[in-house]
């Protein structure tokens, strides 16, 4: 299995140590963890975590909706300077997010469309936060595409949606979909008809830790050891086995973040 979105690497959410958690993901079964940047401060975090646990692990880089402020051009490129060494397998984690805070929604469609070119120029994926803005975020990704023909491979992380979500994406991309813990949980709504919707073969697995734990660790910090909790739930809702969709969603991970 391939956990494609922990912030494992946090200090103040794994006080024994990021290491820690990571070497209990990989006695899990987890064979990689894939590690996307927030801010500048977390590229220094991902940065030692990779240094310390380099075969298990893998960067990306980006900055998150709710950190843009009017210096985000300047914190990009400190989070670029930072990850770059690292062979970073994506830009993100990036996107839109109006739950917060909507006040400075102009600087989040500028970042976010910026750092989608910035992924068609290196060649990467692009990992989306989407919250609250759908419709913003869907009209971000119109923008670039209607400057060329081509965009760079999408995922919606965390995605929560129903199948109609999963039309209206489709019409403008055709992404991957990351399905984390909340598709464990009881009040999950139309998720698990989204996953059925969207296929085995455009589904990844992650956990989002140290948020959003599954089933039955809810209530308990999140880690990427969790993630066979994930995978068996999503078996049970395409009615297949836990090591087809192993199989199918590594696959997916490998060939997307080419590791």
């Amino acid at each position: 299995m391939i956990d494609t979105h922990t912030h494992i690497y946090m200090p103040e959410s794994f006080p024994e140590g990021p290491q820690e958690a990571v070497d209990r993901a990989t006695e899990n079964g987890v064979e990689l963890m894939i590690l996307p940047a927030v801010d500048r401060e977390s590229a220094a975090e991902i940065a030692i975590l990779k240094a310390n646990r380099p075969i298990q692990t893998r960067t990306t880089m980006g900055l998150h909706p709710t950190e843009v402020g009017e210096d985000w051009k300047e914190e990009l490129e400190d989070i670029v300077k930072i990850l770059s060494p690292t062979d970073p397998v994506a830009i993100g984690e990036v996107g839109i997010d109006l739950y917060w805070d909507d006040s400075n929604l102009k600087l989040q469609k500028e970042a976010f469309i910026a750092q989608i070119k910035l992924a068609k120029e290196h060649g990467l994926p692009v990992i989306i936060h989407c919250r609250d803005g759908l419709d913003v975020c869907l009209d971000c990704i119109r923008d670039v595409a209607g400057e060329s023909d081509h965009l760079p491979t999408l995922i919606f992380h965390s995605f929560t949606g129903s199948p109609e979500d999963v039309g209206k994406i489709r019409r403008v991309c055709d992404p991957f979909f990351g399905i984390n813990g909340v598709v464990t949980f009881k009040n999950s709504g139309a998720l698990p008809d989204a996953v059925k919707e969207i296929g085995l073969n455009r589904l990844l697995l992650e956990t989002d830790s140290p948020y959003l734990s599954p089933v039955p660790k809810r209530g308990r910090r999140n880690e990427s050891s969790y993630l066979p909790y994930i995978n068996s739930k999503i078996a049970d809702i395409l009615a297949i086995s836990p090591e087809e969709v192993d199989k199918a969603t590594t696959r997916n991970a490998k060939e997307i973040f080419k590791i």
